[in-house]
């Protein structure tokens, strides 16, 4: 109804909004089948959410299933997530050995003189000082001038990474710079199941050996090998590549991704952490694929990412014990394989797939946990909306669907540019064609010297990485004429000096302390074994 009050001799008509349709009262409990990371999150999210609104959420986790556990870098969504559930980082990055992430280096996946490496930064308030420069020297070089458009040049957060200092400014500096995290993945997994059962979510342990569907093909319950039936109206899938529910009972579609990214299978293996902590992981090319090297406050966690159609699983294994110097080492190895691709329908009937059940990109940025995250947060949008019609749920595959291939065609990119040679493996990626016609037209545009983020925000391809990295990742890799085919700059392409740039970043970089001096004054708290309890 609407309100007429009068102030001053002027009438003022106040409309209430309409009150929002809330969460459909069909949905009293929700299931997620599986812990670990994605269960977890899941669990947090929707909890944070639901639960205020009678809805009952339990964590059906099997006693025998292990968990993966190498994923151990985020982007900065994670922040984000921690930051909207009031979990503050001082309680959670002590127990999981966590270190803070300014982006990643990516080493040897160019030959090109002067970009052999570059590095791919989290974004900044500062860099709205030096965006214009780096995108105007770009577009120059493109177009045949000899200025410097390296991004490690133009962002704070690769100076950071540079001298190891701590994506955390002093308070006086006006300026937030974006970060992730690195963190023990198993260790995060526990802290997240104590803080959703602390939170309200319930938790059952069972193996499931069973789905049953109702008349509809919707999931009216699973059965556990303790011959116990847990019905719900509705369930999450967190089961990992094995798809229980959304894979294997309701037969959803599999789209795989095998033509465009050829890496099925990583090894990996830790390393003693140094006297300093770099602030950033490093992604290193290696014969038939790369190199992961994760610092972590106790070790560093380094893993090998491969195609097993150019290298077999004892072949990567060597070689990267050959690269860290454990040739004669006993240091155990974890082999696992990958699924690359996602399902045609994330959210189908009663099921939302989350995690490893959804799908996979290979792990060169780190997308994983973003991809629970925007999932889960996706789908409580609908929810508190009352949409989970057919309509509803079309539209929500649709936007992360859109958010894979997106991520997808950027990963995509390091290896089509790649210009390596060196192995059947390299020179399959640099020749590769299997690529999104959204791709083609970007590449085609920027080798025309053209401004890329008309395009890029047009296109689905926007929803996976922002303008700003598509940028870094095309001047990083060097695809720019010949070194012997620039010329000169005119006096209207020079017009930024680089010397200004770089003062303002040293000096700007002189507000951040030492990476691991950073890291020693978040208090630790202190954990009884006994009861998995944390004091302060």
């Amino acid at each position: 109804m609407a309100t007429t009050a009068t102030l001053f001799n002027y009438s003022f008509t106040f409309t209430p909004p309409a009150p929002k349709p809330g969460v459909p009262p069909t949905l009293k409990k929700i299931v997620i089948v599986g812990g670990g990371s994605a269960g977890w999150m899941t669990a947090l999210i929707l909890g944070n959410a639901l639960l205020k609104s009678g809805v009952e959420i339990t964590v059906l986790e099997s006693p025998t299933v292990g968990i993966i556990g190498v994923g151990e870098g985020s982007t900065p969504w994670l922040r984000g997530f921690f930051d909207s559930l009031g979990i503050a980082e001082s309680e959670w990055m002590p127990p999981c050995h966590a270190t803070y992430k300014c982006g990643i280096t990516f080493d040897g996946w160019s030959t090109k003189p002067g970009f052999e490496h570059y590095f791919h930064p989290f974004a900044s308030m500062l860099d709205n000082l030096t965006m214009t420069q780096f995108v105007h020297n770009a577009h120059a070089r493109i177009a045949g001038a000899d200025l410097p458009a390296h991004p490690n040049r133009f962002f704070i957060s690769a100076h950071l990474a540079e001298r190891r200092l701590a994506p955390k400014p002093a308070y006086q500096f006006p300026f937030d710079v974006w970060y992730g995290y690195h963190f023990d993945a198993v260790l995060l997994g526990e802290f997240l199941h104590q803080k959703a059962v602390e939170r309200g979510v319930r938790y059952q342990r069972g193996h499931i050996v069973d789905v049953q569907l109702d008349e509809q093909g919707d999931i009216a319950s699973v059965r556990t090998q303790e011959g116990e039936s847990i019905a719900a109206d509705f369930f999450v899938d967190c089961t990992g590549f094995a798809a229980l529910l959304i894979g294997k009972a309701l037969n959803t579609p599999f789209v795989s991704f095998a033509e465009n990214l050829f890496n099925d299978a990583a090894v990996a293996m830790p390393t003693p952490i140094g006297d300093t902590i770099p602030p950033q992981t490093v992604s290193t090319a290696m014969r038939h694929g790369w190199k992961w090297e994760i610092p972590l406050t106790n070790r560093y966690g380094n893993g090998y990412v491969y195609s097993s159609s150019f290298c077999s699983a004892d072949e990567a294994e060597r070689e990267l014990r050959e690269r860290l110097g454990l040739l004669d080492s006993d240091t155990p190895a974890r082999h696992l394989k990958m699924r690359i691709g996602r399902v045609t329908k994330h959210w189908n009937r009663n099921c939302l797939a989350v995690g490893l059940s959804q799908g996979f990109i290979e792990p060169l940025e780190a997308t994983a946990l973003l991809f629970i995250q925007r999932t889960a947060m996706n789908f409580v949008e609908y929810v508190e909306k009352g949409e989970m019609d057919e309509a509803a749920q079309a539209q929500f595959n649709q936007r992360i669907n859109d958010h894979f291939e997106g991520t997808r065609d950027y990963i995509v990119t390091h290896y089509k540019t790649n210009t390596r040679g060196d192995t059947d493996y390299w020179r399959a990626n640099a020749a590769n064609m299997n690529l999104s016609d959204e791709l083609k037209r970007l590449f085609m545009i920027w080798l025309s010297g053209k401004p890329i983020a008309p395009e890029i925000d047009r296109q689905a391809i926007g929803r996976g990485y922002p303008v700003f990295s598509w940028y870094c990742i095309l001047a990083g890799m060097g695809i720019f004429p010949e070194p012997q085919d620039l010329r000169a700059a005119t006096a209207s392409e020079a017009r930024y000096s680089l010397d200004e740039i770089d003062n303002l970043l040293r000096r700007s970089a002189m507000n951040f302390r030492d990476h691991r001096e950073v890291l020693a004054d978040i208090p630790s708290p202190r954990v009884d074994k006994a009861l998995q309890i944390y004091f302060w």
